[in-house]
């Protein structure tokens, strides 16, 4: 007799299937996938439509139209029929204005929320709700499909996102699949999931760059593959540049030509921007079209094209240099290169990433489902239905994690480009004597000062016995999950008090912020670390100070007036070269001084101190 064995609930029955889903979430289409027969097939609507248009119309009955039937709405209602919402998912008000004026939406806030509202004829809408509506239809799709007609209830969905994606945008899509009633098995980045297709298809194994331009983030990761083990060596990107800004782009152009150019109404806007990217993908497989625009015909060949493109086409290069510079490889160590997103058809695109990388990218995969197909092969290991996988994936986080010391300084407790899941622990110190309470400031950045990096959130730990200054002993651990999402706990170790928070932004980085972050600690390197230098020892100056002022108070007797003096004036020299030093050097050489002038000091205050403490007691006492 053959027995199953296996934990309740982890592991299907042999004649049972759990059913899952993997979803790209994409800017401009959405594509939902699943795994049958152990192979990843994309699934089709009613009308065998595959991919499916990120959009959303509201009607005034409150009426909510998702997808293909959405796109119809595109001119005759713009207003209400809201696309390109991914790029406002954990964005803040100001960051979605300046995203959204090429939009033709009204954006409002509600009160305290911080977050942006578009406003519709069924009312205001937030991004994640927007989302939501894409992720419902999704889902409702995939039951429908995995249950031959009847619904049946999904178990679990893999949800894509991209590389470059902050801490509040993943916790936005992460809010907006909930809201859509589905459980998330794993927020799974883009580029890896791409990874997973092809290095499973193709047992794949060495340096792969995938690089992914889709509708309006662009991501390049380098990973390495081998033996089943995805591990992300370093990513790049630019969270605001992809196929709509090409479309915006060819609009620019055609504007520019135009003998009338002028103002556009929203409909008149979104008209030419369909009109601009059927130009763009009609140039994907023939060599000239023509765009109709205010009574003219203005004529659009590749290599127009790719003068008009090349700005854009340069930024993502330029992404794809430091990535490799960050994973410490050239491009001729990469053995291939994989094509992902629609954008990708460009043959501009194509062009310059196989001029990079001195070969034919890989495009056996559609690049429109290719992410959606390798989060499909994911999910199906993640709900159970191959617990004899060891595929195991090894996601990076963008930009480093760290807490604010003295002097407006950053500890980073984790790197960028470091593997996740992971927790990190450091132990910090009290600053003051009786110090019972700590803040604790969580940043995001590449610099050394607070000033030059992103606050994620501050919380306090109460409750630490007073003690020496120096003498606690705070542990702060740092745990990112799986989905890149952030918890940060302190505890001080001898009372055993603590207190922890989850990292949930009110909203995310603006455009460009990511790349921005990284190109600064670049270029400003070395004065960071002059920055950093002198801040340490404006910081040391302080501690030397505030330790003196109450030594002098408790035992300035030992002193002649004579020695006070000295002790003052070197105090005050040492204050004063704390102010304006612009040099570390010169606050070292005035700590120097007053180290000089206090020595004795601090020996008679160490012999008063022991002769206290044997007041009373005899010589057997002490031995014993």
């Amino acid at each position: 007799m053959l027995l199953q064995i296996s934990e309740p609930g982890q592991s299907a029955k042999p004649h049972e299937r759990k059913l899952a889903i993997g979803i790209d979430l994409g800017t401009s289409n959405s594509v939902v996938a699943t795994v049958r027969s152990g192979e990843p097939v994309v699934l089709a609507d009613e009308q065998d439509n595959s991919i499916c248009p990120s959009l959303v119309h509201y009607t005034a009955e409150g009426g909510v139209v998702v997808g293909q039937a959405a796109s119809e709405k595109l001119l005759s209602d713009p207003a209400n029929t809201i696309n390109s919402i991914k790029r406002l998912m954990g964005r803040g008000v100001e960051d979605s204005a300046s995203l959204g004026q090429s939009l033709p939406y009204t954006f409002t806030e509600k009160e305290g929320s911080g977050v942006p509202y578009i406003s519709t004829v069924a009312g205001e809408f937030s991004p994640i709700e927007i989302s939501s509506e894409i992720l419902k239809h999704l889902a409702a799709l995939g039951e429908r499909s995995l249950s031959s007609g009847s619904a049946s209830e999904l178990d679990g969905a893999v949800i894509t996102v991209p590389a470059y994606f902050d801490e509040a945008q993943r916790q936005a899509t992460k809010d907006a699949a909930t809201l859509a009633g589905l459980k998330v098995l794993r927020l799974l980045n883009e580029p890896t999931a791409a990874a997973v297709a092809y290095g499973l298809d193709k047992q794949a194994e060495g340096l792969i760059a995938v690089y992914d331009l889709g509708g309006g983030t662009f991501d390049v990761s380098i990973l390495r593959l081998s033996k089943g083990v995805f591990e992300v060596l370093s990513t790049g990107g630019d969270s605001a540049l992809g196929g709509d800004d090409f479309d915006q782009a060819i609009v620019d152009w055609v504007l520019n030509e135009s003998a009338h150019a002028k103002t556009l109404e929203p409909v008149e806007q979104r008209a030419l921007l369909l009109k601009a990217r059927d130009a763009k993908e009609q140039l994907a497989g023939s060599h000239s079209t023509t765009i109709e625009f205010n009574n003219q015909l203005f004529e659009l060949n590749r290599e127009t094209l790719a003068e008009v493109l090349q700005p854009l086409i340069s930024r993502s290069i330029k992404s794809c240099r430091r990535a490799l510079r960050d994973a410490d490889i050239s491009a001729e160590d990469v053995d291939n290169v994989v094509l992902v997103g629609g954008s990708t058809r460009t043959l501009a695109v194509r062009e310059a990433v196989a001029n990079l990388f001195g070969q034919e990218p890989l495009s056996d995969l559609d690049p429109d489902r290719v992410v959606a197909l390798g989060a499909a092969i994911q999910a199906d290991i993640l709900v159970g239905n191959k617990p004899d996988s060891d595929m195991l994936l090894l996601d990076v986080i963008p930009l480093s994690l760290g807490i604010e010391t003295m002097g407006g300084l950053v500890e980073q407790i984790i790197s960028r480009n470091t593997a996740i899941p992971v927790a990190k622990a450091q132990e910090f110190t009290t600053f003051k004597d009786g110090q019972t309470a700590m803040a604790v400031h969580v940043l995001q950045g590449e610099r050394d000062l607070v000033s030059a990096c992103r606050s994620l959130a501050r919380f306090e730990l109460r409750g630490i016995p007073p003690m020496v200054a120096g003498a606690a002993k705070i542990r702060v651990v740092f745990q990112v999950d799986a989905d890149g999402l952030l918890m940060v706990s302190a505890e001080e170790l001898t009372s055993g008090v603590k207190t922890s928070v989850d990292i949930k932004p009110s909203y995310g980085l603006a455009d460009d912020d990511i790349s921005r972050m990284l190109q600064d600690s670049f270029s400003h390197a070395k004065d960071d670390m002059k920055a950093r230098a002198l801040r340490e020892q404006q910081v040391e100056a302080e501690r030397v100070l505030e330790a003196l002022v109450p030594a002098l108070e408790a035992d300035g007797d030992l002193l002649s007036e004579q020695e006070r003096q000295t002790i003052v004036q070197a105090m005050e020299a040492l204050l004063q070269t704390r102010q304006s030093a612009e040099s570390p050097r010169d606050i070292e050489a005035a700590i120097e001084v007053v180290a000089q002038c206090t020595d004795d000091f601090a020996a008679r205050r160490m012999d008063r101190s022991i002769k206290s403490a044997l007041a009373g007691q005899n010589l057997d006492d002490i031995d014993s």
